[in-house]
């Protein structure tokens, strides 16, 4: 998949200087992709969604897997008689999930400090300038050394070893695991609780380690494991598609409406389905309980035991 990636961002015109794991599935490449679609098979129909707006796509699809990452964090502190807003977050990653997470939280009352790339971090007790990451990520493609020179409250972090907490290792109250799979270890869970975390929301896929899940979890903090806090984006996917079938195209108010109703609803079915199994608290199972009584469910009433 990797090596994919790499001819594709030369054909699309990536910079060459980017680092191999830095190369992701955005716009460009979703477009690229569909374009060889429809050339190879002759057919337009759903197999891709993240499409370009003028040829299908969906307002609010580039938003929707950080957007929803914070709408269902702010509903389980809701549940816990809390706010998100005025708490501090520290998030890692500096792609979609991550920004989009940032940009929200702060539309929300919250304060993001962080965020992080392949080659270092950045600390910015201010809060960090979304219109600036956007500019330095998005448009430019440079490294988060760039955000740190043009901005005058923000340190720059050389990513070190394995013995470098990175991120984690500034206060914060939530954390938000955004960039990849297992970079939040156990070493970097004890970092966090002893900072006081109340709540880790994963916005990227298994970022944390099974260690650190545990660690978290018999430690008091709210642990939300990716498979529900990042549905987000494969929700909205399922807007698009909805979308395409009726050759409509909604208002991001209207798919970022129907996002956030969307994740309040995973959070409390999670949530019960923990509380029916004698297991409150735990959203790691109670993900994977409401997930497989979903499959099973509709197994049964299809006839197939």
């Amino acid at each position: 998949c990797q090596s994919f990636m790499t001819e594709l961002s030369k054909h699309i015109g990536a910079d060459t200087d980017v680092p191999a794991g830095d190369i992701g599935v955005g716009g460009r490449e979703i477009g690229y992709m569909f374009g060889q679609y429809k050339r190879i098979k002759g057919l337009y129909e759903g197999v891709l969604t993240g499409k370009g707006l003028t040829y299908g796509g969906s307002l609010a699809r580039t938003e929707a897997t950080g957007y929803g990452l914070v709408y269902f964090t702010e509903e389980m502190l809701k549940c816990h008689d809390d706010d998100i807003a005025g708490k501090t977050i520290v998030v890692s990653g500096a792609g979609n999930v991550a920004i989009y997470a940032i940009q929200k939280a702060h539309q929300l009352g919250a304060k993001c400090v962080t965020c992080s790339d392949s080659t270092g971090w950045i600390y910015d007790p201010e809060g960090i300038d979304v219109a600036l990451l956007k500019e330095v990520k998005e448009v430019k493609r440079a490294r988060l050394d760039a955000y740190a020179a043009a901005r005058p409250s923000a340190e720059y972090h050389v990513k070190k070893d394995a013995n470098d907490h990175g991120v984690w290792s500034i206060k914060c109250d939530l954390a938000l695991p955004c960039a990849t799979q297992n970079e939040l270890d156990l070493e970097d869970a004890k970092q966090l609780v002893a900072n006081g975390v109340k709540a880790v929301c994963e916005g990227a896929n298994m970022p944390t380690t099974l260690e650190a899940t545990e660690y978290f979890q018999n430690n008091g903090v709210m642990f939300i494991c990716g498979k529900a806090a990042n549905a987000g984006g494969v929700a909205t996917s399922a807007l698009e598609m909805s979308q395409n079938s009726e050759r409509l195209s909604w208002t991001f108010e209207e798919v970022d409406a129907k996002l956030k109703n969307i994740m309040v609803n995973i959070y409390h079915n999670i949530d019960d389905a923990a509380k029916r199994y004698g297991m409150e608290g735990n959203y790691v199972a109670g993900a994977n309980i409401a997930g497989f009584e979903k499959v099973v469910n509709a197994m049964l009433a299809q006839g197939v035991y």
